[in-house]
């Protein structure tokens, strides 16, 4: 058994953190929804469901995933440098590779498409490149088979009214980005959440919800806020002033949904990971196994671990996808960008609190305003100073950006296109070929 944990050994595992700049990757993790060709939802377990994707998967002939199994399900492939996991309602989540070169991070992700692709041919499955799931109601959407959201599905709900909505209805697309030591974290952190918004509004593109037209840009980010306050969001004092002890300090007194008995998931009643540090559950107190998991539990904007995970944007396109990835590679990995986009965001958080810019980001995308400014406006300037970085930093990633710089030059996040394709017919026959993948 792993020995004991306490507060000085959690901080120390974070001052361990930290790659030497010549060695910096980047990782994408991209989530895609499933739905029938009526709209309806993708069980795990029916046919041609979310298993016998999973199966699909795991039988490609040029990959070497393993299958992850809780009791007799699959439900992860595993390859030792990515996986392949799943969302409650069945969404699938490709983790992938950490690369030096965003070339490779694309071909990876192309490839994943291609494959998901090849087995749902001639299938009643549509894959699809919105944030929200457009046609299911919430409740009508069946968990997949994992204690953990079990645990999760009952925990939440009494923390905020749009629980499984976020479990079951989202998808989303993140990047992982190494640093140097903590000061530079705390740098890349700051500007991360500080420009979350308009992280937001640049890829908003999630609309329709159970239905109908939400009239939101992004009401994915809007189901957020209505989740859970203590793990959504960011700590207010850590956009400031981050270091590796507040972190800890916050991931600490988040309360716990669930801890791992060695079998399976099992509730924790809100209990916090200090609490158990100090008085131990039914008589075992917590290692660093442990501690791993319940970091998988919180939802900030931007999650720090061995790297910064940034978060905050809707399921997109694959070309889009990649242009978040290229994005954050530009603004982080060259340190004249980061300085000059840290100045940009030192001028966009001056106007209004962080609550007031993603209520307006999720309600009105790009074509919000603050500081007298559209964001389209400060969106060009962001794009402009990552451009600089990647011509810098990393040449050939420049291309990808190229999708997001058309969006950002016409003022129009992704979701104005799909309520224009509802708006026109919102058959599943006629809508869903809008938005697949």
């Amino acid at each position: 058994m792993s020995e004991r944990i306490d507060r000085d050994a959690l901080i120390e595992v974070w001052h361990g953190y930290g790659r030497p700049r010549e060695t910096w990757l980047v990782g994408g993790e991209f989530e895609r929804a499933v739905v029938r060709r009526d709209g309806s939802p993708v069980g795990y377990f029916e046919p041609d469901g979310i298993r016998d994707v999973l199966e699909g998967l795991a039988t490609d002939p040029n990959a070497s995933w393993r299958r992850v199994y809780e009791g007799d399900n699959v439900i992860a492939l595993e390859d030792g440098r990515a996986s392949i996991t799943l969302e409650p309602g069945g969404q699938v989540e490709l983790s992938g590779a950490p690369w030096t070169d965003l070339n490779d991070l694309a071909a990876e992700l192309l490839a994943h498409r291609a494959r998901l692709l090849e087995i749902s041919e001639g299938k009643d499955l549509v894959w699809i490149t919105t944030g929200l799931t457009p046609y299911p109601r919430i409740a009508d959407v069946p968990f997949v088979p994992k204690s953990r959201y079990d645990v999760m599905g009952a925990y939440l709900p009494s923390r905020g009214d749009l629980a499984h909505a976020m479990m079951k209805g989202t998808t989303s697309v993140q990047a992982n980005f190494d640093y140097l030591d903590e000061a530079d974290c705390a740098r890349k952190v700051r500007l991360v959440s500080r420009i979350a918004p308009l992280t937001t509004a640049m890829f908003a593109n999630s609309p329709i919800f159970e239905g109908r037209d939400t009239g939101y840009q992004s009401y994915r980010a809007h189901v957020w806020t209505r989740t859970d306050p203590a793990r959504t969001g960011f700590p207010r004092t850590l956009r400031e002033t981050y270091s590796h002890e507040g972190w800890v300090d916050y991931l600490l007194d988040t309360p716990m949904m669930f801890w791992h008995d060695g079998e399976r998931y099992r509730p924790a009643h809100g209990v916090t990971f200090r609490a158990w540090m100090t008085n131990g559950i039914d008589g075992r107190w917590p290692t660093l196994e442990d501690w791993i998991v319940h970091q998988t539990s919180v939802f900030p904007e931007v999650r720090v671990k061995r790297t910064i995970e940034v978060r905050g944007a809707d399921c997109v396109s694959a070309p889009m996808a990649l242009s978040f990835c290229a994005l954050f590679t530009g603004l982080l990995y060259c340190r004249r960008a980061m300085d000059e986009a840290l100045a940009l965001a030192e001028d966009f958080t001056q106007t209004g609190t962080v609550d007031e810019r993603f209520a307006a980001a999720a309600q009105s995308g790009l074509d919000a305003s603050v500081g007298g400014r559209s964001y389209a406006s400060w969106a060009r300037d962001l794009l402009d100073i990552a451009t600089r970085g990647m011509a810098r930093c990393h040449e050939a990633g420049l291309p990808m950006l190229q999708p997001l710089q058309a969006r950002v030059d016409a003022g129009r996040s992704p979701a104005r296109d799909v309520q224009e394709a509802w708006a026109r017919d919102p058959s599943p026959g006629a809508f869903l070929p809008t938005i697949a993948y």
